[in-house]
């Protein structure tokens, strides 16, 4: 049978005078289709003149009665409703369908089967332009993405240009976007710009379509699991959204944003191409404008624009944000709890709680802070001491031992291993622990120092103590390895010896006394 929507044009152009063959050639219908439209407008006497300004239904229904009233006996689906539902998490055409099925048997009507449901729907959606809706959901997914064209700043002082580049985001359902200029594609930029296009869009979003880039994925095989980057992966748990790279070279799986960056190239770029801009600022602020704008424009396939869609369909359908941003952090793992119940970062200390001496501790660095993590569980808290400290340290009093608590080496067991080495060494660990605010801190710093006697001996390490006491105030591990390394102690062990000698040499004999000479009154 010829499509419903043919049946008209069919007989208009045999009333024309075209045969059978040239409508079925010109008009790409079958030969049999057309024969049978004919000989049922033959068999019910119905002319072009009967018909001309009937819809197709009407003209179906009066060629073919029997197969429009076999059509009239179902339920006739409510194809807006289903649309709307549609647009919620979790709901298919097949459930759709199952519901209305189980309300024919509740109503006694016959329900249509599923085939035909879904060509109703279909038909539907293409005769009110909304397969866009059939195939994106609001809230569901943002898709993310560098912009291939790019713009740049000019330096006003050496009239240098330096290239900007534009992170472009669209949520696939309202095609509303977001477009920030960056001075670089690394992966903190990467990452700060999606903490900045949700806040944007005041809400997350189950998905983030990404491409495979290097700033967000690891590995992406063909088979197995997609290996991501973990500050990527921490920042999707941070929103509650799945990170989903699309296959390799299959762009089409993120179109929506795809097709922005054209459009934005267009819209943004394009726009201003001849204007110039002296500070990230000002293109910063000519970007907004313009996205405003863009996103501001009427569709010209669809009702509405952008924000109109954003605004009235799905960002009620976004999820509430964190009641914090995400804030980009750097992970270390591995890393020691020394027995001064400190662990190192960045040539600073940071204490945690005494019980995790000699254990394994994950340090996560973001901005301001430094947390300390082990076996999941974080377990200290500090504000990060600023960069330029060297050598610092950040101690919570409450991590520390008390005395009944002491770990298995404390200041009097090592004060009493150093003096038992010599009086310098001595010294050199009682002016270690003089120089901190807790003896914790002053553990490892000795202990370092003690064990160079393991590596170089007592009498090296007590020579080269009474060398740097003589030069530095409160000798550390490293004075006392630059000495030793190049046996510089031994050179000062034999100056000593030497001046000893000397010393001895050129000492006084024994004098004696006027009395024995016969001086002082015995002379009479």
């Amino acid at each position: 049978m010829a499509p419903k929507n043919k049946l008209k044009l069919i007989l208009e152009l045999r009333a024309s005078g075209l045969s059978r063959n040239a409508i079925a050639k010109t008009r790409h219908i079958s030969k049999l289709s057309v024969s049978d439209v004919m000989h049922r407008a033959d068999e019910l006497a119905v002319t072009h003149e009967d018909v001309k300004n009937k819809s197709d239904d009407e003209i179906y229904r009066l060629l073919y009665p029997e197969k429009s009233a076999i059509a009239s006996i179902y339920k006739n689906p409510d194809y807006a409703y289903i649309h709307s539902e549609l647009k919620k998490v979790g709901v298919t055409l097949k459930l759709l369908w199952q519901e209305y099925v189980a309300e024919c048997k509740r109503e006694r009507e016959l329900p249509m089967g599923y085939t035909k449901y879904c060509d109703g729907y279909a038909k539907h959606t293409l005769s009110n332009s909304l397969t866009n809706h059939l195939r994106h959901k609001p809230g569901i997914s943002v898709e993310v993405d560098w912009s291939g064209p790019t713009m740049e700043i000019v330096n006003p002082t050496t009239g240098e240009t330096a290239k900007v580049f534009l992170f472009v985001a669209t949520l696939p359902f309202s095609q509303y976007s977001y477009v920030e200029p960056c001075l670089d594609m690394k992966e903190e930029t990467w990452l700060r710009c999606h903490v900045r296009m949700f806040t944007f869009f005041g809400g997350s979003t189950v998905r983030i379509v990404c491409d495979n880039l290097k700033t967000g994925v690891i590995r992406h095989p063909k088979d197995g699991d997609i290996v991501l980057n973990d500050r990527y992966e921490a920042l999707g748990s941070h929103y509650v959204a799945a990170v989903m790279p699309t296959d390799v070279r299959k762009p089409k799986q993120k179109a929506s944003v795809e097709g922005t960056v054209g459009k934005v190239a267009t819209a943004i770029i394009a726009k201003l191409r001849n204007v110039r801009f002296f500070s990230l600022n000002d293109l910063e602020s000519a970007v907004s404008k313009a996205l405003g704008e863009f996103n501001g424009a009427p569709f010209q396939k669809r009702q509405g624009s952008r924000l109109e869609v954003f605004s009235s369909e799905e960002k009620p359908c976004l999820r509430v944000l964190p009641p914090t941003p995400y804030e980009i952090a750097e992970w270390h793992y591995g890393r020691a709890v020394a027995l001064d119940c400190h662990v190192v970062h960045a040539k600073n200390r940071y204490s945690c709680p005494y019980q995790y001496v000699g254990k394994k501790a994950d340090v996560k660095v973001s901005g301001n802070m430094l947390e300390i993590y082990c076996g999941g569980e974080r377990i200290a808290t500090h504000r990060k001491l600023p960069s330029y400290v060297s050598g610092g340290w950040s101690t919570h009093e409450e991590d520390m031992p008390d005395r009944f608590q002491r770990p298995e080496w404390d200041d009097g067991r090592i004060k009493r291993w150093a003096h038992s080495i010599g009086p310098c060494t001595g010294e050199t660990i009682e002016r270690i622990f003089a120089g901190v605010k807790i003896r914790e801190q002053g553990y490892n710093s000795s202990l370092s120092v003690l064990r160079l006697s393991k590596t170089y001996s007592e009498t090296r390490l007590e020579a080269a103590c009474e060398f740097a006491l003589t030069k530095i105030k409160s000798p550390r591990y490293n004075h006392l390895k630059s000495i030793l390394a190049p046996e510089q102690d031994k050179v000062f062990a034999q100056r000593e010896e030497a001046r000893e000698d000397r010393a001895d040499e050129y000492a006084p004999g024994y004098v004696r006394g006027a009395a024995y000479y016969g001086g002082s009154g015995d002379d009479e």
